[in-house]
């Protein structure tokens, strides 16, 4: 995507990286700066002195100033159409935000922003979004980048070849697959805990790595969350025991009794806008366009990232234990299996660029309701998807909702579970680890 928006805009609008903190954008961007570029500066307003920070007000109409300047300071020599600025945590100065306009505008130099938070509202006041500015979303590590720094290069080849031609891994290949799988859902997706896996195989040294984390979105909420700071909390909170339950819709009861969604939607935005939740609406009636019909006062809140969510979720002690860590490893800890292999079915659909729909109707008899877990738009026709956290190919909601809606529903069904590949007549059963291709 970076190449892309290089090679076919030539300039002409600066790109935005946004996704959750500590997810790798400053390091994949200057990455790509040196390696696609003569020379770049990066400007980190995490850093950056306030004279800096002052040039983005004082020398908009003088922008051969502001290079010269930049240039001084940071000690790069820039190139007309060759130099790449970037003004990494983009938030932390919506003045040098503003003054995108100005700098494309001028197009002597390509530019890229990063950031997290950049839509909350703190971080927006007082300025006129760029127009000139497009914005693209980056999401903690898949499985492929997962097996890749890990050491397993070839695995993934396979995987790719089987999904496409339809066909079962074989028993050995779908237990190595399963078992990194298992692996990459437990360690997770956020570099610094790949990186400490892969440095120590030390499962309390990964925890510890995913705790800081969790510890710095804890704070983001108290220190950009303003007055609606403990609303953001409590649902935060609530993430995991929500998640526990059979159904999985968030239950607002348990934050507050009598709690009504309008008094906290803004919460459940926040954190959206945040990146640290993958929120799934509920369609009223799947049709063409899910969004048009979506509820938004019945929803899922799923963690973005699965291995945050394990430490998210068994922090009595503060730290998760290896042997729990062991447990998921070898599928032996029969409580909370669902909520994370249905979290890291989100994960994985949401990083694919699916938007997060589901759909529940009460049964004839009215005692329980069907739900579909997933459903995906495909043109003018919906894919429905049941999750399994076990090798069991039971799916009496995806029947009833296929007899229910059979005009809209598109020839794949799949029901994602813990073994290998299978089809009986339109229901394709796939295992958790092929849900990255959906």
């Amino acid at each position: 995507q970076l190449l892309d928006w290089k090679e076919k805009r030539n300039g002409e609008v600066a790109l935005l990286v946004e996704g959750a903190r500590r997810i790798g954008k400053s390091y994949i961007v200057e990455e790509f700066a040196k390696n696609e570029y003569e020379s770049y500066i990066l400007i980190d307003f995490n850093k950056a002195p306030q004279m800096v920070r002052d040039w983005f007000d004082l020398y908009l109409e003088d922008l051969d100033t502001l290079f010269l300047y930049l240039s001084q300071h940071y000690k790069v020599r820039l190139h007309e159409r060759k130099s790449l600025i970037i003004l990494d945590e983009i938030q932390l100065c919506p003045r040098a935000r503003a003054a995108i306009k100005f700098l494309v505008a001028d197009r002597r130099y390509d530019y890229i922003e990063t950031g997290s938070l950049v839509s909350i509202k703190k971080n927006t006041q007082g300025i006129v979004l760029p127009s000139e500015e497009r914005s693209i979303q980056m999401y903690p590590m898949d499985f492929e980048e997962f097996l890749w720094a890990t050491g397993n290069d070839m695995l993934m080849d396979l995987i790719r070849k089987m999904y496409v031609e339809r066909k079962p891994m074989g028993q050995a290949f779908h237990r190595q697959a399963m078992d990194a799988f298992r692996l990459y859902m437990i360690v997770g997706g956020m570099p610094q805990a790949v990186k400490k896996y892969v440095e120590t195989k030390d499962f309390d040294a990964v925890d510890a790595a995913k705790r800081d984390v969790l510890t710095i979105y804890r704070n983001d909420i108290f220190n950009y969350a303003g007055e609606i700071a403990d609303k953001v909390v409590s649902i935060f909170d609530q993430i995991p025991p929500q998640l526990s339950k059979h159904e999985k819709k968030f239950r607002l009861s348990a934050l507050k009794p009598g709690a009504k969604y309008r008094d906290w939607d803004d919460a459940f935005f926040w954190l959206k806008d945040a990146r640290v939740v993958n929120i799934c609406y509920n369609s009223t009636e799947p049709n063409i366009g899910l969004k048009m019909n979506e509820d938004r006062t019945t929803l899922k809140c799923y963690m973005n990232d699965t291995g945050l969510l394990i430490s998210h979720a068994f922090d009595e002690k503060g730290i998760v234990s290896s042997e729990i860590y062991q447990k998921l490893l070898f599928g032996k800890l029969e409580v909370n299996e669902g909520m994370l292999i249905e979290n890291i079915v989100a994960q994985m659909l949401t990083a694919s660029g699916n938007k997060l729909f589901y759909h529940t109707w009460p049964t004839e008899s009215g005692k329980h309701n069907y739900e579909v877990d997933f459903l995906l738009s495909r043109g003018t026709k919906i894919t429905p998807i049941e999750v399994k956290s076990s090798s069991y190919k039971t799916h009496a909601s995806m029947d009833e909702f296929c007899k229910k809606y059979s005009s809209r529903i598109t020839n794949d069904r799949y029901l994602i579970y813990t073994k290998d590949y299978a089809q009986k007549e339109s229901v394709k059963y796939i295992p958790a680890y092929l849900a990255l291709f959906l």
